[in-house]
């Protein structure tokens, strides 16, 4: 479906994404830290580590912190303790994008606002402190740690809108990836891939140019 086209009356909800479209994120950082932490290189980390079945289990709410980080010794070769290799993995969040984030207190009164994240306990505890002013304006965040099911795929959309409780193809999704993109279309969902806080301002300046 055409995502940046779909305005006001083709939509009834709009869907975000969060890390990429609300917050700037770099497994770089997580990299960095953790081979400061073990005495190894950086580009050793780097090169070890996958979003595998290990990393999407851990996001489907399969595997206990504990167990993830028992895989991430195996798989990248190094000992951490649980505290040092979460101190790590939250390195990821970066500062938020305050030009979207601007958008959401705007769009608040005029069309109902969630969010659609792939993560895991450990660090949705993290960041939904952390972010908790910036994610005011949603009215319900779906978790794939909760949810048992994670991005791209179309099952976890059709459940999301379910949830909501508006079909799929009245909801327009935003998100920085083009595999999740590709999901919510399968799902029948408008989409707008989000390079950039403009690429969301565009795609919702229609409700902001509308009578409230």
């Amino acid at each position: 479906m055409g995502g940046a086209t779909a305005g006001p009356g083709e939509v009834d909800a709009l869907l975000f994404d969060f890390g990429g479209v609300l917050i700037e994120i770099s497994f770089d950082r997580v990299f960095a830290r953790w081979a400061d932490l073990a005495g190894v290189d950086f580009e050793r980390v780097r090169d070890r580590f996958s979003h595998g079945d290990a990393y999407q289990g851990h996001e489907r709410g399969e595997l206990t912190i504990a167990a993830y980080f028992q895989s991430l010794r195996e798989e990248l070769g190094i000992e951490l303790t649980d505290a040092q290799f979460g101190d790590g993995w939250n390195q990821v969040f970066g500062p938020e994008h305050e030009e979207t984030v601007a958008l959401l207190w705007q769009l608040r009164e005029r069309v109902p606002l969630y969010l659609f994240s792939n993560t895991n306990v450990f660090h949705y505890d993290y960041w939904r402190d952390r972010y908790a002013a910036a994610l005011q304006p949603f009215e319900r965040m779906f978790i794939s740690c909760e949810l048992g099911m994670r991005k791209p795929h179309r099952e976890a959309f059709e459940r999301v809108a379910r949830e909501i409780g508006v079909a799929a193809r009245r909801i327009l999704f935003f998100d920085d990836t083009l595999a999740n993109l590709e999901g919510a279309r399968e799902a029948g969902m408008h989409t707008v891939h989000v390079r950039s806080p403009a690429d969301v301002r565009a795609a919702v300046t229609p409700w902001l140019v509308a009578p409230p």
